[in-house]
């Protein structure tokens, strides 16, 4: 066992430092006493110092963390976030950490080194390879897996979780305290992804957060609600948050409400959230549930730029899933989308939303009376998108299914100009295929056609 390996070699290792000790003494006291010593006298008394200093080092090799029934050495720890280091670092201090962690210190701006104190003369972090080396051979000899690369998300200290902590406190104290911690969790959130993580890890940190929502001032108060929808948005980024936070009975409620209502930037981000946690489709089926497609709609109708983005972005996710379809064609998605595509406006995005759609027999019916056709094949002439053509000849494919009142139009289009010919032939395959379909329905339908 290595615990028992490092237990033997104490005593031995104890008896050689005793000796030497006792020759040092001698030593100096020869440099001391004696005006005519020898230089090798100083020569030997430097190497026992040299030595001293090793066995010294190899002493303080004690137990700080177990792996697989292991003990680790003390010197392969990060001083910081006390686990094995994947990427040992010298700081110029000459103190060893791990890069993750040293440099998030310094990005936050810290210029002293945490074991020494002193101050940075510089950031430069120089590769300890030594250190690296030792790593990867003791945990080569033990079987042990080598550390893996430490992304952002886990690079956590005790100071962030006693700050964090420290600032949900805070939700329960006064308005200025509240505002106050309000507006630094933004912030946070927002600039260190290791916040995000770190929030899903306290079980009762979202009613903290939401805690002055209970005593009805954030809704007096817009810039406190401001800074708490937005400290969700930033939250519900991290995965670990999404399924956390949309199950949350009060999180979701919360977000549709403040797309109906608030400062503007309250309401984008309450959409952008929204959007952020539809990422999930268990999620999807939730939020169509709490009647968010209403607001959402209602947000992309009024337009404002940078919040209609955001809706339409959310609109789309919610819609991949058939339950929300219906409901957002109930809303009256339909007639808000065709009027901003028509408008030139967010086209990419309302398009791929307007082409699910289709999937609803009154969604298309909807279209056909509300002009989309000639606004389709408008598109697919004029634009450079092929995802747009795309899209557009997919809706068109769907309307000629299930519409034949609109097949003499297209048709008559396609004489004058022939879109979908041209379509059909330099189109992408999904292009291609969709436009052929048109061609083919209208050329078995033209006698049909005279009839009408």
């Amino acid at each position: 066992m290595a615990e028992a390996g490092v237990l033997e070699t104490m005593p031995r290792t104890m008896t050689k430092e005793t000796e030497l000790k006792k020759e040092l003494e001698k030593l100096v006291k020869t440099i001391l006493v004696e005006e005519d010593y020898r230089v090798e006298v100083t020569d030997e008394a430097m190497r026992i110092l040299s030595v001293l200093k090793e066995l010294k080092f190899k002493k303080s090799s004690k137990v700080v963390e177990v792996v697989d029934n292991t003990v680790i050495p003390e010197e392969f720890i990060c001083p910081i976030s006390k686990k094995i280091m994947n990427d040992p670092v010298v700081l110029a201090t000459g103190q060893t950490y791990d890069r993750p962690f040293i440099q998030r210190l310094l990005n936050e701006g810290h210029r002293t080194c945490p074991q020494t104190q002193q101050v940075i003369s510089h950031t430069f972090l120089t590769p300890n390879h030594l250190v690296q080396e030792m790593i990867s051979k003791w945990c080569m000899e033990r079987g042990i897996e080598l550390p893996k690369p430490l992304v952002d998300d886990d690079v956590h200290t005790d100071a962030d979780r006693v700050y964090l902590k420290s600032l949900l406190e805070k939700m329960s104290s006064s308005l200025s305290d509240q505002k106050e911690a309000a507006k630094e969790l933004r912030r946070l959130t927002k600039r260190m992804r290791s916040f995000r993580s770190l929030f899903s890890d306290s079980t009762d940190a979202i009613s903290q957060l939401l805690n002055p929502l209970s005593s009805g001032r954030a809704n007096t108060h817009p810039d406190l609600l401001e800074d708490l929808i937005t400290t969700i948005f930033n939250l519900s980024i991290h995965e670990n948050n999404k399924q956390l936070f949309a199950e949350n009975p009060h999180v979701i409620p919360l977000l549709v409400e403040s797309v109906r209502s608030g400062t503007i930037e309250t309401r984008r981000n309450a959409a952008a959230a929204l959007f952020s946690l539809s990422a999930l489709d268990s999620n999807k089926l939730i939020i169509g549930k709490s009647g968010a497609l209403e607001p959402l709609i209602g947000l992309l109708e009024e337009g404002h730029p940078p919040a209609m983005k955001d809706a339409a972005l959310a609109i789309f996710n919610l819609c991949r899933v058939l339950e929300n379809r219906v409901r957002a064609v109930q809303e009256g998605a339909v007639r808000v989308i065709l009027k901003k595509i028509m408008d030139c406006i967010l086209v990419d995005e309302l398009l791929a939303t307007l082409a699910i759609l289709t999937s609803q027999q009154e969604a298309v019916e909807e279209m056909g009376l509300l002009g989309a056709v000639p606004c389709l094949i408008d598109i697919i002439r004029e634009s450079s998108s092929e995802r747009n053509k795309e899209n557009c000849a997919a809706i068109l494919h769907t309307i000629c299914l299930n519409d034949h009142t609109k097949w003499r139009a297209i048709m008559e289009e396609e004489k004058a100009n022939a879109t979908l010919s041209i379509l059909a032939e330099n189109g992408t395959s999904r292009a291609r295929r969709k436009a052929n379909g048109i061609l083919k329905i209208l050329n078995g339908a033209a006698s049909i056609i005279h009839t009408l």
